[in-house]
């Protein structure tokens, strides 16, 4: 027990710090199997920047495993011990896990944008957590925070695999309406980035959600970013515009 708090204090450490990107690289020297257990400890960390950066670390971390080979294994194991903890993601979205699944959607969309064959096997589950049940599995999201993990996870999916959420335009224009600001922000800010869900339909709806002035915590490019719902329809159509 005590091992662990040490791995999770230094690791919290490493992403407190101002320097945290440019030492990403010394989790390199910690077995990937044992950073999952301080990692999912530090989705739910008191300082919303080092949730963020925790995010981050474990996409690392699972990318890292699933492409690794530990001396006397067979090959794929890694592999196969990535997908189990990302089934373990998805077991701690359900309600039957008995928590609320923080930080978990944004670690799981992380994790699939680092590697190809994880999100072709996963990638369909997580936009089910956004789709509604008549036409997914449903796994819709009630809590409203929730689901901002989610369209902001399938964002992070969309910069690295766009194709892959090409059949899941109903759910992102659904998004567009969202009941909660944030969501609406999120979803125009998907839409963005998946060319196959540009059409005239998500034209209209990003149109209409120019002015809304929720605000939305958009973490990009390793920066915590403060925009509305309006400004990121505007630059979803500004792409729109820009892709004629």
């Amino acid at each position: 027990m005590a091992h662990f708090r040490d791995l999770k204090r230094s690791v919290r450490e490493l992403l407190a710090g101002p320097d945290w990107r440019a030492r990403l690289g010394d989790l390199s020297s910690v077995p990937a199997r044992r950073l999952p257990g301080p990692l999912f400890s530090l989705l739910l960390d008191k300082d919303e920047l080092v949730r963020w950066r925790a995010v981050t670390a474990f996409g690392l971390t699972i990318a890292r495993m699933a492409e690794s080979r530990e001396q006397g294994e067979s090959p794929g194991a890694g592999m196969e011990v990535a997908r189990v903890i990302l089934r373990q993601c998805l077991w701690r979205m359900n309600e039957e896990s008995g928590g609320l699944g923080w930080g978990i959607p944004e670690a799981l969309g992380e994790s699939l944008a680092r590697n190809a064959r994880l999100a072709k096997e996963f990638h369909r589950m997580l936009a089910s957590y956004v789709r509604e049940e008549t036409s997914g599995e449903g796994n819709y999201l009630e809590h409203a925070a929730l689901r901002r993990g989610v369209f902001w996870a399938l964002g992070r999916l969309a910069q690295s695999f766009p194709e892959l959420l090409a059949a899941e335009t109903p759910a992102l224009l659904s998004g567009l309406a969202d009941e909660d600001g944030a969501n609406r922000g999120l979803a125009a800010w998907v839409l963005g980035l998946v060319p196959a869900a540009q059409g005239g339909a998500a034209r209209e709806a990003l149109e209409a959600l120019a002015d809304d002035a929720s605000e939305v915590a958009l973490f990009q490019d390793g920066e915590l970013l403060r925009t509305t719902a309006g400004a990121l329809a505007r630059q979803t159509l500004e792409r729109l515009g820009a892709a004629k």
